[in-house]
């Protein structure tokens, strides 16, 4: 299975990027298809709980190759990271098939709570050079992700996204109106959010504290 996973990635290249002459090529000289090989025996040992070897494996494809893919993430097929340095992917990242990722692009997450933290890509999504995508969200099939852009909310399939933060500007190819383009939370905002969210969290530990004190206090 890995083995056929790493031919689809060889295949990806050959198919988008002009730059490819062969196969060979693709397999011995581009760091991107090295990262992803190094990426997919990591998560094989991270599936099977062996994470200090995990870690092990991406760390050093790190160090070859400049992509940080964290061994939690899930990588789809046909998976082109186009010159990738700088590339980082977390843990809880899901990656669809046949998707294209630029250098400096980051997959990251938001807060410091366990769980599900990271985006999850769909199919046939392009991520531009330097864009951010930060969150536990679906951005959905053939979207477009501008370079530098910075993505802070999902996105419906075929739509293209620009801006910091990021918004859509077409959706099916379509030019979407200004005046109809939704009003997008700004990171001051997102950041106030998520401190309310926190303190309704404490809020809500500290009554179901007391619920349990109480309902020890009835059973005496």
């Amino acid at each position: 299975m890995i083995l056929k996973d790493i031919w689809l990635d060889v295949k990806a290249v050959q198919e988008r990027d002009p730059a490819a002459r062969n196969a060979l090529e693709v397999l011995f000289l581009y760091q991107g298809v090295h990262a992803l090989i190094w990426h997919r025996f990591a998560h094989w040992f991270y599936k099977h709980r062996m994470f200090f070897i995990a870690r092990l494996l991406s760390q050093m494809a790190r160090f070859f190759t400049l992509i940080e893919i964290h061994p939690g993430a899930e990588m789809g097929h046909g998976i082109l990271i186009d010159h990738g340095c700088g590339v980082v992917i977390g843990e809880t990242t899901v990656v669809g098939d046949n998707c294209t990722i630029y250098q400096g692009v980051t997959l990251g997450g938001v807060g410091l709570n366990k769980g599900k933290r990271h985006p999850t890509l769909g199919n046939n999504v392009t991520v531009g050079a330097g864009a951010k995508i930060l969150g536990a969200f679906e951005v959905g099939d053939n979207c477009r992700v501008a370079a530098n852009a910075v993505l802070l909310k999902p996105l419906e399939n075929d739509t293209t996204a620009v801006g910091i933060p990021a918004r859509p500007v077409k959706i099916g190819g379509v030019p979407v109106p200004k005046e109809q383009r939704e009003e997008t939370v700004t990171k001051e905002q997102y950041k106030a959010m998520e401190e309310r969210v926190q303190k309704m969290e404490e809020e809500l530990k500290r009554l179901r504290q007391q619920l349990d004190l109480f309902s020890g206090q009835s059973e005496t």
